[in-house]
């Protein structure tokens, strides 16, 4: 299996530590300014083991011990201080609401190493609890989770294993770690490096996720089965039964262009749990749709946030409960979209033909990619500039090409494409990676969705099925634009593991045609 290039391991990580620090800095100072104007209270509390957790609480103004508020507990996002959530804190506090954010464990002044949603930090959550209703005037019947990132998996992952709390807001959080990280069998190298360097930088790693992060850069095989068994212990969807008994009201909010944890596996989650749920996706990247609520500035997922933990610890009749479980912003419209679950986003679907049979040669970037972790997704939000490659130009010695026909009315594309294809392979072991482009008149395509696919142990010349589900988004199709599917074997924003010189071909032979199916919003 190939390495991932050096440099450009050096240049991710530089630009992860670039974007960690002022992050981290400007999020750490903003919040921190309201403190003083803030009945905040910096308190240390004995996490599982002991470990020492930095954290601080705010409590309704006038509290004066004669009763209980319901409690919300925010664990810190990865590589974020304490501070990070006091501006949310404080207007949660002024609705009636004790707040609790903590600084997980092995970053920044807390105690312990970093054990990436781990045991102890599930156990750190229930020993907060302990500590708050110990502490603080807090409710014993009415407990809250939310966090942004890291902070909503450790939620997620509390909620499973503490019946105490009633309520989850995750967002940007992951359903299943490995199909975030590793989809497709594709290490996600961008990806990686983000939470590798912003953890290196900001906290202190264990020897356990220290040799976890060597095995996934170095492709060791032999090490592949116990990177899922570490990943699955670290993943909601595993105790989606767990969370389902204990019946916490769950609300799943992410970004179409989630480069750490794309969007498909939090749908799959959701279409587990069976109590009060929620699913929100928005146009942007990572934790980008949450960024201005940071800050204390109006923003749709904090606000409702706060309805749903309005809703299922207070018990307010907000109406967020009788809304479409399922919410949708378009990438094209900005406008949002309500559906009965998920299953209804996908129902309607087209598919494209994929005829003959083609052959390209791997170990070259056709132009076609997914862009660069944050920076491309962002673009996309702010000013609707995803990544572009002229669809004409691209080399076909490395890119295989198809096209449907033009469409005479706009194609709302909402949830998620899939790709089914047979490849024959010269080589054991391989990567392709699948675009879907919107292509106008003159053949720029702007990209609606991709993803990775690996294999290994394949036999050189035989044929094989391929089923690849790519990112789930939400895109309109202008009149008059085509769709294009492009595959090529090479994005920096993954690993490759194609043998120098090898090559694929694609064909679609008559008892199994290929082509990729496309969900279309019924007009």
């Amino acid at each position: 299996m190939a390495r991932p290039p050096r440099k450009a391991l050096r240049a991710t990580a530089a630009g992860a530590l670039s974007a960690s620090l002022i992050a981290g800095g400007v999020l750490g100072a903003a919040p921190a300014a309201q403190a003083a104007t803030s009945d905040v209270r910096y308190v240390d509390i004995a996490g599982d083991g002991g470990t020492v957790l930095k954290a601080n609480v705010v409590t309704p103004a006038g509290a004066d011990g004669t009763r209980r508020y319901p409690l919300v507990v925010l664990p810190t996002s990865w590589g974020f201080p304490q501070v990070q959530y006091l501006a949310q804190a404080k207007k949660l506090a002024e609705s009636g609401y004790v707040v609790l954010s903590y600084n997980v464990r092995g970053f920044w002044q807390s105690g312990g190493e970093i054990d990436v949603a781990g045991p102890h930090d599930v156990a750190d959550a229930s020993k907060v609890v302990d500590w708050a209703l110990a502490h603080t005037p807090a409710d014993p019947r009415h407990i809250g989770m939310a966090g942004v990132s890291y902070g909503a998996g450790i939620s997620l992952l509390a909620a499973a294993h503490d019946p105490r709390v009633r309520a989850v807001a995750a967002l940007s959080g992951w359903g299943d770690l490995i199909d975030s990280i590793y989809s497709g069998r594709t290490q996600h190298l961008q990806a990686a490096a983000v939470l590798d360097t912003a953890g290196t930088v900001t906290g202190r790693q264990s020897a356990e996720s220290r040799a976890v992060f060597s095995a996934f850069y170095s492709s060791d095989l032999s090490k592949e089965q116990d990177i899922l068994a570490w990943g699955k212990k670290r993943s909601p969807m595993t105790y989606a039964d767990q969370l389902n008994r204990n019946g916490a009201a769950v609300m799943l909010a992410g970004g179409w262009g989630d480069t750490i944890f794309p969007p498909n596996q939090s749908a799959a989650l959701y279409e587990k749990l069976t109590g009060p749920k929620r699913l929100e996706l928005r146009p942007g990247d990572h934790g980008t749709a949450e960024l201005t609520g940071l800050f204390g500035l109006p923003n749709d997922v904090w606000t409702d946030t706060r309805r749903w933990l309005d809703r299922y610890l207070k018990g307010t009749a907000n109406g967020i409960d009788t809304e479409q479980p399922v919410q949708l912003k378009s990438r094209s419209t900005h406008a949002y979209e309500g559906y009965p679950d998920w299953k209804s986003v996908n129902a309607d679907r087209r598919k494209i033909a994929l005829p003959g049979t083609t052959t390209i040669h791997t170990n070259v970037d056709s132009g076609a990619d997914g862009g660069i972790v944050f920076l491309s997704s962002i673009l996309d939000q702010i000013a609707r500039l995803p990544p572009v490659a002229s669809i004409p130009l691209l080399p076909r010695a490395w890119a295989a090409v198809w096209r449907s026909e033009k469409y005479a009315t706009a194609q709302q594309v909402r949830g998620t494409a899939t790709l089914h294809t047979t490849v024959t392979p010269t080589k054991e072991s391989g990567t392709l990676v699948a675009y879907l482009y919107d292509v106008g008149p003159l053949g720029l395509g702007k990209l609606v969705s991709h993803a990775p696919y690996t294999f290994h142990g394949r036999t050189p010349g035989k044929p094989f099925g391929v089923g690849l589900e790519l990112y789930s988004t939400a895109y309109d199709v202008p009149a008059g634009h085509r769709l294009a599917l492009v595959v090529d074997t090479v994005d920096p924003l993954y690993i490759e593991h194609n043998p120098s010189g090898a090559r694929l071909t694609f064909s679609s032979p008559p008892n199994d045609p290929s082509y990729v199916s496309v969900p279309l919003r019924e007009q």
